[in-house]
């Protein structure tokens, strides 16, 4: 009977890796296409004669689909696979976009002065429709790629392909401007096609690629000292060990086995039954066979062997693979979930209400403002956050990769480059007071908010596992839905404080309502960047904490592979 061999898998650097990679990027350009909707808002909201606060409610749709669903999608790429949610991204986009372009074609009936309550459900339908088409499109592509490429180069593709994400609003507004100036309707059009086909071709060319075997020999330098965590054992090598030192203590527990620091020597006896068949840890930490070579071994044994078992998820064993109720009690997730809900509310405050600020710093001391003037203003805004915000995932991904392979130090202090990079943004935009250089702020920020997003997925895997990645990434990627409410809700809070309170203090704009428009320049928002600071210190101090204590678990888990002392069977020994 022929014996059947396997085809092994394709090198790291290969062309079905590199398609993934490619095709992947294609479907994250296609996918963060929410940002854009600014760029035809107020003309959707003009033409359908929506108040500000449905404008709002619209566009706050279309994150709430991104944002809400990213538990869910990612439970669903990490079973199935990524084809499932490239159907749902084509379906779910060329039906939002098409929807929103037909209401928008359509208009206010004659004689109708406002949208039915219906209609506008269906419209709000509609751009939630876009929010979770374009996440189903982001998990595919960050779950394909993650799992094709070898740790060592994880945070640079992870962070290039999530730059897609970024830099979608900028190149489908910089597309329309240039192939439809100022025809909404085509644009639409623009967005519903140019958003969905990439989602067919990455039906065809996205897939996790198998790495080669050698690759999987890696560990993640930290493992959580104090958290109770899950493990499972990922293809433990063969035993090649050396006949003259053995360690009879496997601490290497079996898949979805609790690793509680609290462990007693008394489940050593059982301990061999839930091990691997044929695996021998691979660290040098031995136990003595023989009362005559030392008189404390077990006492030694039973100080260590808490720390050992703690230790499980090295070569070999398995790696870390947390999820469900042991991610919802481990501290580092909430430490990463507050410190995403921190930055990323200080990002979306900024970047959703730049517009104001640029109006507000070009309407300061200016009798004749020009409303024209001030649009291109926020263009050039909108224009520096998205392309700062593409180079900083990018960016960030490749300081990471190097932090680590080069550095040798873990991934996680990257969050202390982070951190302070969005210190640096805010107080830039505080100290700016004119129009001309607010692109200098927004850049930075764009920066900044490129690297938390570039970064922090790579530190979900680290953390918790690649198996279940896209799922945990999802519940770290719900905390954006409260930092960004609260942080937008309470800058605009702060700007009507300061909006002119007779409407003779207003401007008069042609065509436009001034009187909530601000006219005190940097003052407008000045109080709103004091919390962003003090917001962005916090999640600072939170990101030395992350950083310090991977550097501290990983030197423990050196001196484990390789302690003082041990005590070690000599096959000579009777």
């Amino acid at each position: 009977m022929p014996h059947s061999i396997s085809t092994p898998p394709p090198a790291v650097f290969s062309t079905p890796r590199i398609a993934t990679l490619f095709t992947s990027l294609l479907v994250s350009l296609a996918s963060g296409t929410n940002y854009v909707f600014s760029a035809y808002g107020p003309q959707l909201s003009s033409r359908l004669h929506l108040s500000h606060t449905q404008q709002n409610i619209v566009g706050l749709a279309g994150n709430i689909g991104v944002y809400s669903t990213a538990p869910i999608w990612g439970r669903i790429v990490d079973t199935k696979g990524p084809k499932p949610l490239l159907v749902l991204g084509f379906v779910s986009l060329l039906i939002g976009y098409n929807g929103i372009r037909f209401f928008y074609d359509a208009g206010l009936p004659e004689g109708v002065t406002d949208l039915s309550l219906i209609a506008f459900c269906t419209l709000v339908v509609c751009s939630f429709l876009t929010g979770i088409g374009g996440n189903g499109g982001l998990a595919s592509a960050m779950n394909a790629t993650a799992k094709s490429f070898p740790d060592g180069a994880r945070a640079t593709v992870t962070g290039l392909v999530i730059s897609g994400f970024g830099l979608s609003a900028f190149l489908f507004s910089s597309i329309a401007h240039v192939i439809f100036p100022g025809n909404t309707s085509d644009f639409l059009l623009l967005l519903a096609i140019g958003t969905s086909l990439p989602m067919v071709l990455g039906f065809f060319f996205i897939r996790p690629i198998p790495l080669p075997h050698h690759e999987y020999s890696h560990v993640p330098d930290t493992i959580d000292e104090t958290d109770d965590a899950i493990f499972s054992v990922e293809t433990p090598p063969p035993y090649r060990g050396d006949h003259s030192r053995t360690n009879l203590l496997d601490s290497s527990p079996d898949a979805g086995s609790y690793v509680d620091e609290e462990e007693e020597l008394d489940e050593v006896e059982d301990l061999s039954s839930r091990s691997p068949i044929g695996y021998v840890p691979t660290g040098e930490t031995g136990v003595a066979l023989s009362p005559a070579r030392t008189g404390t071994s077990r006492h030694r044994s039973r100080s260590s062997f808490s720390s050992r078992h703690r230790e499980a998820g090295k070569v070999g064993a398995g790696v870390p693979n947390v999820r469900g109720k042991a991610l919802a009690v481990s501290k580092m997730f909430w430490v990463l979930f507050v410190t995403t809900s921190l930055l990323s509310g200080t990002g979306l405050m900024y970047i959703n209400n730049v517009g104001s600020i640029s109006q507000a710093l070009f309407a300061k001391g200016d009798p004749e403002f020009d409303e024209k003037k001030a649009s291109q203003w926020q263009a050039t805004q909108v224009s520096a956050v998205s392309i700062a915000n593409c180079l900083g995932r990018v960016f960030i991904g490749v300081v990471a990769d190097f932090t680590k392979n080069n550095l040798h130090k873990p991934r996680s202090w990257c969050m202390v480059l982070v951190s302070s990079m969005f210190i640096v943004s805010q107080v830039a935009v505080y100290n700016i007071d004119d129009v001309r250089n607010l692109w200098k702020g927004s850049a930075l920020l764009g920066l900044a908010y490129g690297g938390l997003f570039g970064l922090f997925p790579t530190l979900v895997i680290e953390w918790f596992g690649l198996a279940h990645f896209s799922e945990n990434w999802g519940f770290v990627s719900l905390s954006p839905l409260i930092g960004g409410n609260v942080f937008s809700i309470a800058f605009g809070r702060n700007l009507d404080a300061h909006a002119p309170s007779e409407p003779q203090d207003a401007l008069t704009l042609p065509n436009s309502d001034a009187s909530h428009q601000c006219l005190l320049g940097r003052e407008c928002y000045a109080s709103s960047l004091l919390m962003t600071i003090a917001a962005c210190s916090t999640a600072l101090l939170l990101s030395l904490y992350a950083g310090w204590r991977d550097y501290r678990q990983a030197k423990r888990e050196l001196h484990h592979r390789h302690p003082q002392g041990s005590v070690l069977w000599d096959a000579g020994e009777d």
